[in-house]
């Protein structure tokens, strides 16, 4: 069974978050470098991936970055190791996948996306600051989530959505 040489910590995290979410992103990136360890995220140049590349890159470390695009437009610069896919959200499974072990730190439904995936493939996975809670609040608020009680509940809300779109 071929075994790594270096583990490969999996960031995962949103592109538009909190700047005390970038200071432990950049907190996590920097403690991943120290170990000696490869630092695997979304590659690009915003949000959580930024930072946890910026606090890996400025410690020395290595980073990775899976990106969904098929151009180099919106690769951070402190991603040593650009990977284009052209995939777009299909690169989720990618990240999950190459990593031994995925931190989630806070995002929207992308990253919701890979802790899912992540458990789905026993994945060791840690969430860090990561309130799902409010997610789906702000989902619900867009009328994207909707909560259902009981089989004929449900079945009242999809009549409710589609009279909403006549």
């Amino acid at each position: 069974m071929w075994q790594a040489k270096t583990i490969i910590i999996g960031v995962m995290g949103g592109g538009n978050t909190s700047n005390e979410d970038k200071i432990s992103a950049y907190g996590l990136g920097s403690l991943i470098a120290a170990q000696g360890w490869i630092l695997l995220n979304g590659g690009r140049n915003c949000g959580i991936m930024e930072a946890s590349a910026k606090g890996a890159m400025d410690n020395g470390g290595i980073t990775v970055g899976i990106l969904p695009d098929s151009d180099y437009e919106q690769v951070s610069e402190y991603i040593s190791i650009p990977i284009l896919t052209g995939m777009g959200n299909a690169r989720n499974c990618i990240n999950i996948l190459s990593s031994h072990y995925i931190v989630a730190c806070q995002g929207g439904a992308g990253t919701l996306s890979e802790i899912a995936l992540a458990l789905k493939n026993k994945k060791p996975l840690i969430l860090l600051n990561f309130d799902t809670r409010d997610l789906f609040e702000e989902y619900a608020d867009k009328d994207l989530l909707f909560f259902a009680d009981t089989p004929e509940h449900a079945i009242e809300k999809i009549h409710d959505l589609i009279k909403m779109k006549q």
